[in-house]
């Protein structure tokens, strides 16, 4: 039985070369390092300078390790708020966050727009002390555009700014001087097994957290933003983390960066364009958002309404798994991952099998 191309937007398909990552990984006993020991602190260097090179983050910028990107949610609003915060909301993902913040007892705003659509303008916040923005909401195939993110730090020019960039990242290209923190889990823009959040941080960041600290408020313990920095200064964590999961994030985008990142962007940006034409032409399906400057170039969201079951069962006779639709629409949308590891020839297959769909 060939195996299933895996379109799912997460956990989401390997990278090509994780398998033999794995199978070095485990005959060198990465598994069983200790994490205060020299070696892995080579493999954590050798992921957090791959990540600046991929990524573009400079130097003023910290990266560290955690559990995922949920967990992140959970750091940044105890870290980074004392009191207000503000969450632009436009699907289940980015309501996640807002609640966490709403669990913490922070006094959370919420705005929000309809499942499909974007944001067009941004504002002042001047009682909030750090503004939440989901670059690409998983849930909707929602993209906020670049110009958009950047426009908050004139607006708000003192105020944390934090973008979860879960499902976009390595496509998308940050200016890191619109905002101060940012985001991702491994397991779908990276191609990896789940289990590791990366979380990316200016020095404002972890000043807010111990001033917010020496005010008496719970920061946290072991992953308090200052202690991970701390550590993450010494190519170290606070405790025992993910070791085989840095170790294969390392030799990934070490894997990208001999492909090159614009490489990436262009291949993202052409597989994005033939899917979302061979949905717009399609009698059957197509694309939920309707604006095109919104629209997802990593999480391709459709429409199916009652195709969606026929259309399912048709892909996975062909070897192709599609991501179902999220929450409410589960029934009616199918949601499709472009990340780097779905090959140009996979997508156009795709392609071919949504026009010879026949239900």
């Amino acid at each position: 039985m060939s195996q299933k191309i895996i379109f799912t937007p997460g956990p989401s398909q390997l990278y090509f070369t994780v398998e033999d990552h794995i199978r070095k990984a485990l005959r060198d006993g990465v598994p069983s390092l200790s994490h205060r020991s020299k070696t892995f602190e080579e493999i954590f260097i050798r992921a957090t300078a791959g990540l600046r090179s991929l990524l573009y983050i400079p130097e003023n910028f910290h990266i560290v390790f955690t559990a995922s990107a949920t967990e992140i949610w959970e750091r940044c609003i105890q870290n980074l708020v004392s009191e207000q915060s503000v969450h632009y909301v436009n699907g289940a993902f980015s309501k996640r966050f807002y609640e966490a913040a709403c669990e913490l007892d922070k006094q959370a705003e919420a705005i929000t727009v309809a499942d499909g659509e974007g944001f067009t303008t941004q504002q002042p916040h001047d009682s909030a002390e750090f503004i939440a923005l989901t670059h690409n909401e998983t849930s909707t195939g929602v993209s906020l555009p670049m110009e958009f993110i950047n426009g908050f730090r004139e607006a708000n020019p003192h105020t944390l700014i934090a973008v979860d960039a879960v499902s976009s990242l390595p496509y998308p290209q940050f200016d890191f001087t619109k905002i101060d923190s940012l985001f991702f889990s491994v397991q779908k823009g990276f191609g990896l097994p789940a289990g590791l959040g990366v979380w990316i941080v200016n020095t404002k960041c972890v000043d807010r957290a111990k001033q917010i600290k020496s005010k008496g408020a719970p920061i946290g313990t072991y992953h308090s933003l200052p202690s991970l920095v701390s550590y993450a200064k010494k190519n170290q964590t606070p405790e025992t983390p993910n070791v085989l999961g840095i170790y294969l994030l390392a030799n990934v985008v070490e894997d990208m960066l001999r492909k090159g990142a614009k490489a990436i962007r262009n291949e993202t940006e052409y597989k994005a364009a033939v899917l979302y034409q061979a949905l717009e032409t399609n009698r059957y399906v197509k694309p939920f958002v309707k604006k095109k400057e919104f629209r997802s170039k990593t999480v391709i969201v459709a429409d199916c309404g009652v195709y969606t079951k026929p259309l399912t069962e048709y892909l996975m006779q062909k070897g192709i798994q599609a991501g179902e639709g999220y929450g409410a629409y589960h029934a009616t949308q199918l949601r499709f991952a472009n990340f780097p590891t779905h090959s140009k020839e996979q997508v156009e297959l795709l392609v071919d099998l949504l026009q010879n769909f026949e239900p």
